[in-house]
C-alpha cells in the first residue's frame, strides 16, 4: 500500500506541477454546456459544481448499448452483477446503487425498489443520449433523497439541425468466444426517425432490440440433460425491447416537449436441477423448474420551460412512471424441449407521479439570481407473497402495498460577488409520511484565478430514506431470519469537495485540461443487516447502527494535439466502515481501508482514412471491507472480506464511407479476457479454520468479446 501512497501523490504532483509549468497563450473557452444542478443551461466552467461529463463520442466510440458498458470505464465507478436475476447495478466510493441516484432529463429513473436508485443498468438504453453528466458527492438540495454518493443525469437529443434524419444500426457481437447468428452472442438492431415540421415543432421516433443469449462459461445450456449440476447458464439470457417518441415545440423564449419510453425485458432462469419422471419399461425422463423474470417500464415526461411575466425563468416537469416485474414459472420438458404447466404474476411493481419545478432570475442582476424549486413524489410500491420475502409473524405469506411520499421545497441563490468569484448556497426541506421530516443543506464556491485556474469547493448534507425490502421484508423458516425494521430512520450524510481545475491552448496547437479533487464524505445511522442472535439459528435484522466515512483524492488530464487524444484519471479512496453488533458485543475498529483505480484512454483520427481508432484502459485496486460471520466454533466474528485487483480494456476502430453516410465500427471488449474476480475472506468463516481463509469468485465480464456496428445516417432539408 505506502507503493501505491507514493505513486498516487507522485503522479497528482506531477499534475499540479505541469500545469504550473507551461505558459498559457490562450485560455480554452469551454463551449460545453451542463444543466445539472443548474438555474438553467450554461458552461461547464461557469458551473458552482464540479461536473464530469461523458460525451456521446466517448459512448460511441464504446458502442455502448447501456449504461454499464460505459460505467465500467469510470473512475470511483464499480459495477456489480449478478447471476441469479441478470441484474447489474452501481456501486461509488464503496456505497452501493441504493446511494447513487439515476435521473433521465432531470427525473428519476423508477427501478423494483427505488425512485432514481438501484436501478439495473442493462436496462437504461444509450441510442437517443447526448451526454452523460455526473456529479459525485450529496446533491440532496436540488435532487432530494438518496443522492449521497453522487448523481447521474442522462441528457436526451431534443430535435436536430436537419428537416429530417433518419438512422439504422445492426451491432453483432460474441459472448466470450460464444457466437451463433441466432442462438449465441449479443445480437442488437435500432431504429430511429427525427422530423423537424418547421422552425417550431420537431419530432423523434426511435426503438431497439437487444437479444442477448447469455454467456454459457463451463455451463451447457437449457436443453443439457444431465443432472450434475451444469445446466443452464452463468449469464442469465435476456431479451430487451425498447421504444420511444419525443414531440416538441418551442418559440422564442417557450419550449415544451413530452417524451415516451417504453422497456420490455425477459430474463431467461434455468435450473440446474432435474426432476426425474418414471416411464417405465422406458428410461426415466427429466424435466425442471424454471422461470422467467419479465419487466414492462412505462415512462412519461412532459416539461415545460420559458419565461414568466418577461422576467421569470420557469422549468416545470411532470412525470408518471410504471414498472411492473413478473415472475413466470414454468416446467421445462427435457426431451421435448417444451414448457408446460406455466404460472405468471405480478410479482413486483412501483408506480410513480412525480412533478419538479423551480422559477428563478427573481432580480435583474448578474451579481445575483435566486432559485425557488418544489419537488413531489409519490411512489405506490407492491411486492407479491411469491417474492417470497414477506410473511407475517404467523408465517402466512402476505401481499405489502405500500404508498411512499415526500412534498419538498427548496431554494438556492447564486451569488456572482465579482467575476472570478462566485458563491451558492441552498436549503431544501422534505415532508415525508413515512419518516419524520428531513432536510438538506449545501453551499458551493467557485474561483477563477489568473492564467485560467479554477477552483471550485463545496459542501453538502443529505439523506437516504430506507428501502421497501429494509423496512418490510420477514422471511423466518426453520433455514432463514432475516427481517425488515419499519421503525428504522433515514440515514444522514456530509460530503466536502475541493477541485482544481486549470485548461490552456500552447503555442503548438495543444490543449491542457487537468482537474485534481478531494472528496470526504461521512454517513450516519447508515442501514445494515446485522447478525442480532446464534442460537437456536442465525437471525437477521435492518437497524440503523453503523458509521460509514470516505475520503478520495483524484487526478484526470486530458491532452489533445492535431489527432490525438488522451486522457489519463487516477483516484484513491479510503473507507472507513464501523460495524457494530451490540446485542453480540461485537464491533470492529474504524480504520480506512484503501483502495486505487487507475484509468485511460487513446484516440488517433486519420484524416485520409476517415477513420478513428480508441483504445480505453481501467484499473481497479484491491478493495477491503469487514462482514460478519461465524467461526468454526459458531461463535460471531468479524472477517476482512478482500477483492482481488484487475483490469478492463476496451479498443475499437470506426470508418465512414460515402459522404460520412455509412459507418463502420469494429471493437473488443474485455481485452484480458476476465469472467470472475477471486473475493477472499481472511481469518476463516463458516466454511474454513480460525486462521484460515475462504475464497469465492464474483461475475464481472463474460470473457474478451468481438463486435461489429454498423450505421447508416441520412439526413436531408
Amino acid at each position: 500500500m505506502k507503493i501505491k501512497f507514493i505513486f498516487f501523490a507522485a503522479f497528482l504532483f506531477c499534475q499540479i506541477s505541469f500545469a504550473q509549468k507551461k505558459d498559457t497563450t490562450a485560455v480554452n473557452k469551454l463551449s460545453e454546456v451542463v444543466v445539472t444542478g443548474q438555474f438553467e443551461p450554461q458552461s461547464i466552467k461557469k458551473s458552482v459544481f464540479n461536473v464530469r461529463v461523458i460525451s456521446k463520442e466517448d459512448i460511441k466510440q464504446l458502442a455502448a448499448n447501456n449504461l454499464a458498458d460505459v460505467l465500467n470505464q469510470y473512475l470511483n465507478i464499480t459495477i456489480r452483477n449478478s447471476g441469479s436475476d441478470g441484474r447489474s447495478t452501481v456501486s461509488m466510493f464503496g456505497l452501493d446503487s441504493q446511494y447513487f441516484k439515476i435521473l433521465i432529463d432531470n427525473i428519476p429513473l423508477v427501478s423494483d425498489t427505488g425512485m432514481g436508485t438501484n436501478v439495473d443498468l442493462t436496462q437504461v438504453n444509450l441510442d437517443d443520449v447526448e451526454r452523460i453528466e455526473i456529479i459525485e458527492g450529496s446533491m440532496g438540495v436540488t435532487h432530494g433523497a438518496n443522492a449521497v454518493s453522487g448523481i447521474l443525469n442522462i441528457i436526451t437529443k431534443k430535435g436536430g439541425g436537419y428537416r429530417w434524419q433518419i438512422s439504422t444500426t445492426v451491432q453483432e457481437e460474441t459472448v466470450g468466444n460464444e457466437y451463433a447468428l441466432f442462438n449465441k452472442g449479443r445480437h442488437i438492431q435500432s431504429a430511429k426517425i427525427a422530423h423537424n415540421f418547421n422552425e417550431n415543432w420537431f419530432v423523434n421516433i426511435g426503438g431497439n432490440r437487444n437479444d442477448f443469449a447469455g454467456f454459457y462459461d463451463n455451463m451447457k445450456g437449457k436443453d443439457y440433460a444431465m443432472n450434475n449440476g451444469l445446466r443452464g447458464y452463468k449469464w442469465l439470457p435476456k431479451d430487451q425491447l425498447v421504444g420511444n417518441g419525443l414531440l416538441g415545440y418551442q418559440k422564442g423564449n417557450f419550449k415544451i416537449f413530452y417524451k415516451f419510453d417504453y422497456y420490455g425485458e425477459d430474463v431467461h432462469f434455468y435450473n440446474p436441477i432435474l426432476i426425474p419422471q418414471d416411464n417405465y419399461p422406458f428410461p426415466e425422463t427429466y424435466y425442471a423448474n424454471d422461470k422467467r423474470f419479465i419487466t414492462n417500464r412505462f415512462y412519461h415526461h412532459l416539461n415545460s420551460n420559458g419565461k414568466l411575466f418577461s422576467k421569470l425563468n420557469y422549468n416545470v416537469s411532470l412525470s408518471h412512471q410504471k414498472q411492473e416485474r413478473d415472475l413466470e414459472r414454468f416446467n421445462y420438458q427435457m426431451e421435448t424441449g417444451k414448457e408446460f404447466d406455466n404460472k405468471r404474476q405480478t410479482y413486483q411493481s412501483k408506480e410513480v407521479f412525480y412533478s419538479t419545478g423551480t422559477l428563478s432570475n427573481f432580480f435583474n442582476s448578474k451579481k445575483v439570481d435566486f432559485q425557488l424549486g418544489y419537488e413531489i413524489t409519490n411512489e405506490n410500491g407492491f411486492y407479491d407473497a411469491t417474492a417470497g420475502t414477506f410473511k407475517d409473524d404467523q408465517q402466512q405469506l402476505k401481499d405489502i402495498r405500500k404508498r411512499l411520499e415526500n412534498y419538498d421545497i427548496f431554494t438556492v441563490a447564486e451569488v456572482n460577488l465579482t467575476d472570478k468569484f462566485s458563491i451558492r448556497p441552498g436549503l431544501r426541506y422534505s415532508i415525508q409520511s413515512n419518516f419524520d421530516n428531513q432536510y438538506a443543506s449545501s453551499l458551493g464556491l467557485r474561483y477563477i484565478f489568473k492564467q485560467g485556474l479554477e477552483t471550485r469547493a463545496s459542501m453538502g448534507k443529505s439523506y437516504r430514506t430506507p428501502n421497501f425490502d429494509e423496512l418490510y421484508t420477514y422471511f423466518v423458516d426453520s433455514n432463514h431470519n432475516v427481517q425488515g425494521n419499519p421503525d428504522l430512520v433515514p440515514e444522514n450524510s456530509t460530503s466536502y469537495e475541493l477541485s482544481f481545475k486549470r485548461s490552456c491552448q500552447l503555442r503548438s496547437g495543444a490543449q491542457i485540461s487537468n482537474n485534481v479533487a478531494f472528496t470526504f464524505m461521512s454517513v450516519d445511522d447508515r442501514i445494515d443487516m446485522v447478525l442480532t442472535q446464534i442460537v437456536p439459528s442465525l437471525s437477521y435484522r435492518y437497524v440503523n447502527i453503523n458509521a460509514y466515512k470516505m475520503w478520495n483524492a483524484s487526478t484526470t488530464e486530458q491532452y489533445s494535439y492535431k489527432n490525438w487524444n488522451v486522457k489519463i484519471g487516477a483516484a484513491l479512496v479510503g473507507i472507513s466502515r464501523k460495524l457494530d453488533l451490540a446485542a453480540l458485543n461485537l464491533t470492529t475498529d474504524d480504520k480506512y481501508l484503501y483502495s486505487f483505480q487507475l484509468n485511460s484512454s487513446i484516440s488517433y483520427n486519420i484524416p485520409k482514412w476517415n477513420t478513428l481508432v480508441a483504445l480505453y484502459y481501467k484499473y481497479n485496486g484491491q478493495q477491503q471491507q469487514f462482514v460478519a460471520g461465524t467461526d468454526t466454533d459458531g461463535s460471531a466474528k468479524f472477517f476482512l472480506n478482500e477483492i482481488k485487483p484487475y483490469s478492463w480494456m476496451d479498443a475499437s476502430v470506426r470508418k465512414l464511407f460515402f459522404k460520412n453516410q455509412f459507418e463502420v465500427m469494429v471493437g473488443a471488449r474485455n481485452l484480458f479476457n476476465i469472467t470472475d474476480v477471486q473475493s477472499v475472506r481472511n481469518g476463516g468463516g463458516s466454511t474454513g479454520g480460525a486462521h484460515g481463509s475462504t475464497s469465492s469468485d464474483l461475475m464481472l465480464g463474460y470473457g474478451r468479446s468481438y463486435f461489429i456496428k454498423l450505421t447508416y445516417n441520412l439526413n436531408f432539408n
